[in-house]
């Protein structure tokens, strides 16, 4: 013990023995138990696999839920079934098979709603929690019904396995409480999985055709005026033809939904009357969050994923799933005992030398053990499970650096990393990390291994600073635009291993990365300290709404600017719901807590001609990207001579028409032109035929000023076709303006000007 203070405390508590004795608690009622329906169900031995409550008819004909529980360091575990009225019967499992315990019990159907208690040693100090007053959701729980409390206020005290209000603080966490939870925490519920997925038809679109597009299941369609009220953010809502229009006629052919899974509100944001609006905070890994759903809670919840899966499917669409397996919704030793932590706290969550404290990692309290083979377990079986039952795409891996760790530095030959590897199923499915955490070497980006795609940071720094004039010089830039070769072109991996973003749901939105300077969070409670500082923004010399017709008229063009930017530059495009109609937060660049109208949606703001130009905008570079191949190539350019006429596939020139040397490179710039070659593109089509396509010039002008730009002549064209300029507001006449090769052409002050070459 490290204090008087502790030392006081052990000799109230008294270090707890076996079975719980000489522990000090607080003793409460255990609620009503009895048994559903009169009798007492029957416990079979059943099986140990799988993990998890499986319905099924066994060869005797005899219908029943087969249950399995790891459970590693258990003395005893007990199966809780609740009737509709919530009266609870205990069901001792006594099987144990491998650290599995596990039970068949006839008559359970699906519906049925249950949990378990974990009995063992409360040893804080050496990492034991279990707890059997308090009931635990099944980690491998399909559907959750139910909420924390009332869902509102702040976490009931039952729900924390030690004392929360324990007078010395310092080690509340060391004293046990024995008022049962269960009155006060959701319950897992039995699913029956017979889809037949044979009629459903996966896009499986090749990463280099990819766009991107991230959505918040409730912000995209709690506002959205063409789906009905009762499904607005729900699955049910963006299964809605009104929603798949939007997405059909942008041209997106990815969504990648914040995270779906079972999440929980943290007790800080309750106490302020707020709520946790993103999801990074899970608590079920199988279960779809059923706050989504229209349809119900009591197992409705998958069916209607499942819908919502096959409608974008059909809309030619595929379904990647932001995923949080790095933390849980315990947080750190004064959390709330929900599931993992009641099981076996030290298999599951890594642990510091002194036991009661927990890895942070994630800056959420904890870290999952993921190098212990039962946590790998359940993050395997859980992606396969989203892929295989309920037929997503890909997933995004929220720090993913955390699940790269070994004992503690980020190792990529990790058991994780060598698993997902070798998987059949999840080799083959879209993958995309956050490379890095909050820990010490966990910056990785560019470092993970081939079958992994990345969200380029760098690309997203190196666009902002250019566009409001902060680069010291372009070399980072061209880097960014080409594909970053400097960070991927390693290990076989492509172009395509950069998520190339501007934008993404933590930060500034669009909007604001061109209205605000400095946040806006006040709306947190957190004092304007959450957030980050540095938004690499310009508020285009305003701070915040104006009514300054010339602020906003620049503001507007900068949005063109950026979102042109992204969907030229090589990579796969990354575009967060709303910028594409100039979509704000208010200046709010952590709205992790915003279930309202900050965080949803606004609709209506397509009834103004700014959004509409800016939406129009990005259907046809999206459109333009499908359409030209070199725009997406699956190979790193070369920077070498293609074909017999000696030109470089790829070529970057000054505003003198000159290419660029070393020297360029170095100096300070606003103003760039990169040329396309679509000569001899890499690779083949569907039929083995040659990829031929046109080929292009872009130039970028950040400047203040307009100014002139020589296009390159023969032999690298005869001449030129604007396509896109974003100079003006007016984008329907831009297409038809031609240029002679070598000629010097007028560039408005910041702007981009996409060309393609005529002859």
């Amino acid at each position: 013990m490290s204090s008087a203070a502790e030392q006081e405390a052990e000799r109230a508590v008294g270090r707890p023995a076996p079975h719980g004795e000489g522990h000090r608690e607080l003793n409460g009622h255990h609620g009503r138990r009895g048994s559903p329906g009169g009798l007492r169900p029957q416990v079979w031995p059943g099986a140990p696999t799988p993990l998890g409550a499986r319905f099924r008819v066994g060869p005797d004909g005899v219908a029943g839920t087969n249950f399995a529980l790891w459970a590693g360091g258990a003395e005893s575990v007990e199966l809780c079934l609740f009737d509709a009225a919530g009266t609870e019967t205990r069901l001792a499992l006594v099987e144990l098979t491998h650290e599995i315990w596990h039970g068949f019990v006839p008559g359970v159907r699906p519906g049925q709603r249950y949990g378990y208690r974990v009995h063992g040693r409360w040893d804080p100090w050496t990492g034991a929690r279990w707890n059997p007053s308090k009931l635990l959701l099944d980690p491998y729980a399909r559907a959750v019904d139910g909420s924390i409390g009332d869902g509102h206020s702040a976490l009931p005290p039952q729900v924390y396995g030690h004392v929360r209000d324990w007078p010395q603080q310092q080690v509340a966490d060391t004293v046990r409480d024995d008022r049962d939870s269960a009155p006060f925490v959701p319950k897992s519920v039995v699913v029956h999985d017979d889809d037949d997925w044979s009629d459903d038809r996966r896009p499986k679109t090749p990463w280099a055709d990819s766009v991107i597009y991230e959505l918040h299941v409730r912000g995209f369609t709690k506002l959205h005026p063409g789906i009905p009220e009762e499904l607005r953010g729900t699955y049910a809502g963006l299964a809605h033809p009104a929603a798949l229009d939007h997405l059909v006629r942008l041209g997106v052919t990815a969504v990648e939904l914040l995270p779906v899974h079972q999440f929980a509100h943290e007790d800080h944001l309750l106490r302020r009357g707020l709520r946790n609006y993103w999801g990074y905070n899970s608590i079920g890994y199988f279960a779809p969050h059923a706050a989504y759903s229209a349809s119900g809670t009591a197992g409705q919840q998958v069916g209607e994923f499942k819908r919502m899966v096959r409608a974008l499917h059909a809309a030619g669409i595929e379904v990647i799933l932001d995923v949080v397996y790095n933390h849980t919704a315990e947080a750190g030793e004064r959390g709330p005992t929900l599931s993992l932590r009641g099981i076996d706290n030290k298999g599951y969550y890594r642990l510091q030398s002194d036991a009661r404290r927990y890895a942070d990692y994630s800056g959420c309290g904890n870290t999952l053990h993921v190098v212990q083979p039962q946590v790998l377990r359940l993050i395997t079986d859980s992606l396969r499970y989203w892929v295989t039952e309920m037929g997503v795409d890909g997933f995004r891996f929220d720090l993913a650096a955390a699940l790269a760790r070994s004992m503690h530095d980020v190792d990529m030959l990790s058991p994780f990393l060598a698993v997902i590897a070798q998987d059949p199923v999840l080799r083959r499915v879209k993958l995309i990390a956050e490379p890095w955490d909050v820990g010490r070497g966990g910056y990785q980006v560019g470092a993970f291994p081939p079958l992994w795609t990345e969200w380029n940071d760098r690309y997203r720094g190196a666009v902002r600073d250019f566009w409001r004039g902060a680069l010291p010089d372009v070399r980072d830039l061209g880097y960014r635009l080409s594909g970053s070769s400097d960070l991927y072109a390693w290990g076989g991996r492509r172009p395509y291993a950069s998520i190339n973003f501007v934008t993404a749901h933590d930060g500034f939105t669009l909007r604001d990365l061109v209205s605000y300077e400095h946040k806006h969070n006040e709306a947190n409670g957190e004092g304007n300290r959450d957030g980050t500082d540095d938004n690499r923004s310009w508020n285009c010399g305003v701070e915040g709404e104006t009514e300054d017709p010339r602020v906003n008229a620049l503001r507007r063009r900068q949005l063109r600017n950026l979102l042109t930017t992204l969907l030229v530059s090589t990579g796969v495009p990354m575009l967060v719901a709303g910028d594409e109609m100039g979509r704000t937060q208010g200046g709010n660049n952590n709205a992790y807590c915003q279930d309202g109208e900050v965080g949803w949606i606004d609709w209506s703001l397509l009834e103004q001609p700014g959004p509409r130009g800016l939406l129009e905008l990005a259907r046809r570079l999206v459109a333009l990207r499908h359409r030209h191949p070199v725009l997406r190539r699956r190979a790193f350019f070369s920077g070498r001579a293609q074909g017999a006429d000696g030109l470089r596939d790829l070529a970057w020139f000054t505003a003198r028409g000159e290419e660029m040397t070393e020297r360029d490179w170095y100096a300070p710039t606003a103003t760039l032109g990169l040329y396309l070659s679509g000569r001899d593109i890499p690779g083949r089509d569907a039929r083995g035929a040659p990829v031929v396509d046109d080929s292009f010039l872009i130039v970028l002008h950040a400047g203040s000023r307009p100014t002139g730009f020589v296009v390159p002549g023969a032999p690298w064209a005869e001449g030129y076709e604007v396509l896109v300029d974003t100079s003006g507001e007016d984008q329907a006449g831009v297409p038809g303006r031609v240029h002679r090769g070598g000629t010097e052409v007028g560039v408005g002050a910041r702007s981009v000007q996409v060309l393609r070459v005529t002859g």
